[in-house]
């Protein structure tokens, strides 16, 4: 029997709209995991490729941590990690690279090139096991305006080695208003000022990460005029610490969703979560974890928090927590090493997108911005 040209152009062209709707019914997963006040965000786009920015801490906690974004990675289908960013050479972002890198192959490294703050355990990292690690694959450093190759996402950098992005990107460019009130901080010679940063977009969803880029830098990428314009999800920077998360940023990139990927004793302090609350257009602040520092005067509600500690205590104070002084006399923070759940958002390519607690199951989905 023989077929018609007609109905096999029929025959085509319903696959062909078959493939492009289960194509537009993927979405773009975030795994925001918790690694104890460090930093692990696994992106897994809508074809499967992923990339993983930092590792969490080394040490003892390395085995912890990467079994957490292990865990993570496997929620995800994800078997190997296509790109991982390490955003600078801070022990809580890098120390967990290489248990990660004995246990999941990782195709491309990427970071910002040379170590500004030495330290013992940084510089033992670069010079002797980080290169061996990258032998086996691929190495970029990163470059302000650089694109990461990932199947439908457009994933830009947009700082890195303490320079920002010079170009605005495709609609922003406009003058900052909050750039003319800016006090600036003591200049940061540190690591933390070198951080690659990343914005993120998927068809109208767009998302910012910074790494741990601090306050005068913030000045710098987005003075006097707003490179990046405005996201959906932010990536609250530094972990929600005081010395980051500048309003020149915050406010000028009008979040609707923040995620803080905080420990019970690092981030949250009152003057950043003053700063991060205020943020216009702010729906919800989601916190990786419970912190002792914002006290009911600043946390967010409990269904928006993924991990709390192993010994709740029976009431948490109005007032927050002042922070302990730092050195290695300040008592450690309190316990939890036992099942730590991700934040999770599933972005889709309208804009629309939802985010998940996996402590308590709880989810708000968040609808696509009107076209303007």
């Amino acid at each position: 029997m023989r077929t018609s040209i007609a109905a096999l152009v029929s025959v085509v062209l319903g696959a062909s709209l078959l493939t492009a709707q289960i194509r537009s019914g993927r979405t773009l997963d975030i795994y925001v995991v918790d690694v104890e006040g460090g930093n692990a965000t696994l992106f897994v786009s809508p074809t499967g490729e992923s990339l993983l920015i930092d590792a969490g801490n080394g040490g003892a906690a390395a085995s912890r941590d990467v079994g957490r974004i292990l865990a993570a990675a496997a929620d995800a289908g994800v078997t190997s990690i296509s790109n991982l960013i390490i955003t600078h050479y801070h022990g809580d972002h890098f120390g967990g690279v290489p248990e990660l890198a004995s246990r999941i192959p990782v195709w491309n490294f990427i970071d910002h090139g040379g170590n500004v703050q030495p330290a013992a355990a940084a510089d033992e990292f670069l010079q002797k096991v980080y290169p061996p690690l990258f032998a086996k694959s691929k190495r970029t450093i990163a470059k302000p305006g650089d694109r990461i190759a990932l199947a439908n996402l457009d994933f830009r950098i947009v700082a890195s080695a303490g320079q920002p992005l010079k170009t605005p990107l495709s609609g922003a460019g406009r003058p900052n208003p909050y750039c003319a009130g800016f006090k600036p901080q003591d200049p940061d010679p540190t690591e933390n000022a070198q951080s690659v940063g990343s914005l993120i977009t998927f068809g109208r969803f767009r998302a910012l990460h910074l790494g741990d880029l601090t306050w005068n830098k913030e000045f710098e990428l987005m003075c006097p005029n707003n490179p990046l314009g405005t996201v959906d999800l932010w990536m609250v920077s530094h972990h929600g610490q005081a010395i980051s998360n500048a309003p020149v940023l915050a406010h000028a990139i009008r979040p609707r969703v923040a995620i803080m990927n905080n420990g019970t004793r690092k981030g949250g302090q009152p003057d950043a979560m003053r700063i991060i609350q205020s943020a216009p257009g702010l729906e919800d602040l989601w916190q990786v974890h419970f912190s002792l520092l914002s006290g009911q005067e600043y946390t967010a509600p409990g269904m928006f928090i993924a991990n709390t500690v192993d010994e709740e205590p029976a009431a948490m104070p109005l007032a927050p927590m002042p922070a302990p002084a730092p050195g290695s006399g300040a008592a450690p923070p309190p316990v939890h090493n036992g099942k730590a759940f991700w934040i999770k958002v599933s972005a889709r390519e309208d804009g629309s997108f939802t985010v998940t607690n996996t402590r308590n199951g709880f989810s708000k989905t968040y609808e696509a911005r009107p076209v303007r």
